[in-house]
């Protein structure tokens, strides 16, 4: 009897815990948003950031070295000269921001390893590490759109504050660094 109350009990709760936590199917395949937790990628560094003890042809995650700390994630399936911008704005605001720990780091991805590197290395920063994803798609677990060239996503405590999604020639940076900077207040 204490048994079947047991497994009867059990198997109400297995029922509805489903039920509370499923994605909703209007956003589940949508990326992350605002209030999602990011997760753990690997990547491996090829430029930039030079003194943040990382060497580059390392492998390592990122976003778990800068833990909850404010960040802006890029990621990139091809280069631009407005790619070449963001990177360019988010290093001065992570300078600027030494005090409220900014950080940001552009994550490369696609097909070809190696000329990813080398578009890589063009883009270095004083602040910014350039990376390439271990997965060719990007990171599974954050859904980027098949569509989306440039994906950036602003996050704090762990969790997505916003993310955007660009052609790679038609990246809004005010828009994004105007999201840092509200993050940051």
């Amino acid at each position: 009897m204490m048994s079947r109350l047991f497994l009867t009990a059990a198997l109400a709760c297995a029922m509805a815990i489903p039920a509370a936590f499923a994605a909703d199917p209007a956003t589940a395949d949508k990326g992350l948003c605002q209030g999602d937790p990011i997760g753990a990628f690997y990547v491996t560094k090829v430029a930039g950031a030079e003194d943040d003890g990382v060497e580059a042809g390392e492998a390592l995650c990122y976003r778990c070295k800068y833990g909850s700390r404010p960040m802006v994630m890029v990621f990139a399936r091809q280069t631009s000269e407005p790619v070449a911008k963001l990177v360019k704005e988010l290093d001065s605001a992570v300078a600027a921001n030494g005090d409220a720990q900014l950080k940001s780091f552009v994550t490369l991805f696609g097909e070809k390893a190696d000329s990813l590197k080398s578009e890589g290395k063009k883009m270095a920063a004083k602040n910014v590490p350039v990376v390439v994803a271990k997965d060719k798609n990007g990171p599974a677990n954050y859904k980027l759109s098949d569509e989306a060239q440039i994906t950036v996503v602003i996050a704090n405590d762990s969790q997505v504050v916003a993310r955007h999604e660009f052609d790679a020639d038609k990246i809004d940076v005010a828009a994004v660094m105007s999201e840092v900077k509200q993050m940051l207040n």
